[in-house]
């Protein structure tokens, strides 16, 4: 096959001959597919060549059919295809798309600098973005404070890489957005020592549930744990590498760190000791998925990427993986959908901090439901994502569950102060009561018996700022309703 990079937007086809190509790219799970195989032609990339069986989800009435074949658009992870820390509904968008289209979409975790010799060195758009020496950074601004805060451009105030924003064509304040992932695979490290293997890190960090709660000294301590992950997807499972504590780092600005207070500082080896044989004869199994996805919100014109909220952000659920679906109420122009923090792997509540923090790149399709449609369908009154898989729905109650407009002109510094389990209970219980009474007809004494008896209630994260609970009821319990 020809060799291309394709750049942001790029749409290209696969002619009959190279569908095999791009059905064993899909299995191996190489990076090079989109940059090798969606070149010949200028057609779209249809579902068939994809090897993908779609089929109809729970709530598809109500979507809005495209304009003929659907496009498949690549979205590289550079510096000039993401926002460092935040959404934002007035970004130049990446790239439009219209309903029924598809993207492939890379995305770079923020730890990548912890180790750059695994997760950054050889990878152009990596290097991009996390480029840093004395005179400039490859990207300034990390997060939504001000641009001479004292740790860095935007003080750190949002601190996911996020690729985008995608504009949705046609998409309006009322509408909602559907996101099915279709595909979600590691990242290979750029660095030929490195092969075939992916990495992640794991920071157990001061915003951690467990930090300051210790047996052993100094229990305010922080600690970064680097996993090992197949990029071949022929092993299920990560390993520990090594761990090290965190020592105060000078970025190349010359500003130092005692703390992991800014995203993508670059650790000095020579500064740490690692700890190897850690974890040692534990397999963790590997789950991709993408901790902070969804569309921008509306009451701000940059809102930090931390604090999950009413159109999705980093809701940090391990389920939002490949064969799911996520419902955003539409809050601005174009939608506006951002995709970033992308995990290997992640236990509910993310106790310590962070996931396995690992770059993937995901495949999705985007339909919009527009709001004129959604009378009498079970999308009608959605004011909150929600996330389907094949067995189950998810309802995810935050303390606030638009934190935004409660909690006024500085809520995205007060969030921090006033977070509780018992106020994200409190919102996941609402929408599993909404939920269950919208979608199938049940009086609020129906819905209240079924969700103390069937629903599973969890705790999702525990480190975001507006904390979160979600609500699982498994569709099962419905057969005769579809």
């Amino acid at each position: 096959m020809l060799k291309h990079i394709c750049g942001p937007g790029c749409v290209h086809g696969v002619t009959p001959e190279a569908e095999e190509d791009v059905k064993e790219e899909f299995k191996t799970a190489r990076r090079s597919f989109l940059r090798d195989a969606m070149v010949a032609g200028g057609g779209a990339v249809s579902v068939g060549a994809l090897g993908v069986s779609m089929a109809p989800r729970a709530f598809a009435q109500s979507a809005t059919p495209g304009q003929g074949m659907a496009s498949h658009y690549f979205i590289p992870a550079n510096a000039n295809t993401v926002l460092w820390g935040y959404f934002s509904k007035s970004a130049k968008p990446v790239v439009e798309v219209e309903s029924g289209d598809y993207a492939t979409i890379e995305t770079l975790t923020h730890h990548a600098n912890d180790d750059a010799e695994r997760m950054v060195k050889g990878d152009p758009g990596a290097e991009s973005v996390f480029y840093w020496d004395a005179t400039r950074k490859g990207i300034n601004r990390r997060g939504v404070g001000p641009m001479d805060a004292k740790v860095g451009a935007g003080g750190g105030q949002g601190v996911h890489v996020c690729t985008g924003p995608v504009r949705i064509k046609g998409a309006e304040p009322g509408d909602i957005l559907e996101v099915r992932i279709i595909d979600c695979v590691p990242r290979p490290s750029g660095n030929p020592r490195f092969k075939g293997k992916t990495f992640g890190s794991n920071a157990a960090a001061n915003w951690g549930f467990h930090y300051g709660d210790t047996l052993t000294e100094p229990k305010k301590r922080e600690v970064v744990t680097i996993y090992e992950v197949d990029a071949t997807g022929e092993r299920n499972w990560a390993r520990a590498v090594y761990n090290f504590r965190w020592t105060p780092q000078t970025d190349p600005f010359g500003v130092v760190h005692p703390t992991i207070d800014y995203p993508g500082v670059p650790v000095d080896h020579r500064t740490i000791t690692k700890n190897e044989n850690v974890l040692q004869n534990i397999r963790i199994p590997v789950r991709p998925h993408f901790g902070t996805m969804g569309v921008a919100p509306a009451e701000a014109e940059l809102v930090t990427s931390i604090p999950p909220n009413y159109t999705g952000g980093n809701i940090d659920n391990w389920r939002i993986g490949k064969g799911a679906t996520l419902y955003y109420p539409v809050a601005v122009a174009g939608a506006m959908f951002s995709v970033g923090d992308p995990h290997a792997s992640q236990g509910d509540s993310e106790l310590c901090g962070t996931a396995i923090e690992c770059s993937l790149t995901g495949t999705f399709q985007f339909i919009l439901h527009k709001k004129a449609s959604l009378p009498g369908t079970p999308l009608a009154e959605l004011k909150y994502p929600l996330l389907e898989t094949q067995d189950e729905w998810l309802l995810h109650g935050f303390s606030y569950a638009n934190y935004l407009a409660e909690l006024g002109a500085d809520a995205q510094n007060e969030i921090y102060k006033k977070s509780s389990v018992d106020k994200a209970l409190r919102d996941a219980y609402h929408k599993m009561r909404h939920f269950l009474m919208t979608t199938q007809n049940l009086s609020e004494d129906e819905a209240i018996s079924l969700m103390s008896i069937a629903v599973d209630f969890g705790i999702t994260q525990v480190v975001d700022g507006n904390w979160g609970v979600h609500a699982l009821v498994k569709k099962s319990i419905f057969p005769a309703r579809g």
